[in-house]
């Protein structure tokens, strides 16, 4: 029956290549993706000698990382609309910029944390 949904081990091995392709993808067609990746790897160090504590650095760290994955979310509704088609349509420039707002706003919620991190570091 091939229309059996893959099970145990051969559905996350499946999963994994997904997101490895997924991943390729991004890297090699999302500016944005690549500079907030970087912005990760460089806010692993600094949360850690910025927070006083180990939960407090994964928070600004969960921040960073929560960014990305408002991006990956942008990103596919993004490719979404833009295979439905490339006339213009009022309901996908709704789409995309909503898009666009959800990682402003995870932008703005991370920035808000670090710059609170950053400022209980300096008066303390």
């Amino acid at each position: 029956m091939g229309n059996q949904p893959l099970k145990g081990w051969a559905r996350f091995a499946a999963a994994w290549r997904n997101s490895r392709a997924g991943f390729r993808d991004l890297w090699s067609d999302e500016e944005a993706f690549r500079l907030e990746c970087i912005l990760l790897l460089l806010s692993i160090p600094a949360a850690f000698w910025i927070a006083p504590t180990f939960l407090m650095a994964a928070v600004l760290i969960g921040a960073v990382f929560f960014i990305l994955i408002i991006e990956v979310l942008n990103s596919s509704i993004e490719n979404v609309v833009d295979r439905i088609g490339p006339e213009r349509h009022e309901n996908s420039r709704k789409a995309k910029d909503m898009g666009s707002l959800a990682v402003l706003m995870a932008s703005l919620l991370a920035g808000l944390l670090w710059l609170t991190a950053i400022w209980q570091a300096l008066t303390t």
